[in-house]
């Protein structure tokens, strides 16, 4: 466990597992790269997995707004990244970690992507489906436009908070909520518009990489459209559902979702030898 700068910023960062295949471990907002520790641990013969704490969160420096969000935390994940590396993503981390891919290409050896919230990859499959999550949030993006961050927390929360209740998280989690809803402020262009430009013509046709998409049956319909809009235009996708999970499912079915995990990685391995790229 070490903080260091990285691309200009304090960033707090730890390992998981002693294996012979690199893998970096990206969270999702509001929480801290500690959480994949349940998920890390069934693997961690296997691999050696890399995880920080994106701009402010965990231990990392506080977002300092110098640029968006989605640019920082994507030019500190650069510097982790190294050749042939699995990228596993929750969330604002599984779209962190398919920006990488993009724009490495040939470097990422597979990607999990669980639960993107990539919310433009569901224009062209489900139009409605993202119409309405937009009214859904725009009470939580008012009150983020207008400052009200204790107002914007809870309805973040009832959402994304894997159908847990804002009044039984305890005073202090309540208030290290409030204190990192900001950083959904400098999502929000990445997420639903794509200025990063990951959904541009032929962009994902031509990442050839093993992809897997994991979801829960129970979590916001926005996300299952979301995985038809990557897994449409993904040539080396398949999609996993755990049922009855909600959003936060590395943390509410960590040893599925690790199981995935593992027969997503045996099938990479499988394929990669028989096409002689590895031995």
């Amino acid at each position: 466990m070490t903080v260091e700068t990285r691309a200009g910023f304090p960033v707090f960062s730890q390992r998981f597992g002693q294996g012979a295949e690199p893998a970096m471990l990206l969270h999702c907002g509001m929480t801290h790269s500690g959480v994949w520790s349940r998920v890390a641990e069934p693997l961690g013969d296997r691999l050696t997995m890399t995880a920080f704490d994106l701009p402010g969160h965990g231990q990392s420096g506080d977002w300092d707004h110098r640029k968006p969000f989605h640019d920082q935390a994507t030019e500190i994940a650069q510097t982790f990244l190294t050749d042939g590396m699995h990228l596993i993503g929750h969330s604002a981390g599984a779209t962190i970690a398919l920006r990488l891919a993009l724009e490495n290409p040939g470097m990422v050896r597979s990607l999990v992507l669980i639960e993107p919230v990539l919310f433009a990859a569901a224009r062209a499959v489900a139009p409605d489906a993202l119409e309405d999550h937009a009214q859904h949030a725009a009470p939580m993006e008012q009150a983020l436009t207008e400052g009200r961050y204790a107002d914007a927390a809870p309805l973040f929360f009832v959402t994304w908070g894997g159908g847990a209740q804002w009044d039984d998280l305890p005073p202090p989690r309540q208030a290290d909520f409030v204190k990192r809803v900001p950083t959904v402020v400098g999502t929000k262009d990445h997420f639903y518009h794509d200025v990063a430009g990951l959904m541009g013509e032929r962009r994902l046709e031509a990442l050839d990489c093993p992809v897997l998409l994991i979801r829960g049956s129970a979590s916001p319909a926005i996300i299952a459209a979301v995985h038809d809009g990557l897994e449409a235009r993904l040539p080396n996708a398949t999609q996993q559902v755990v049922d009855g999970a909600q959003h936060l499912l590395p943390l509410t079915h960590a040893k599925l979702v690790s199981g995935l995990i593992s027969d997503h990685l045996n099938a990479v391995s499988l394929a990669r030898a028989d096409t002689g790229l590895f031995a």
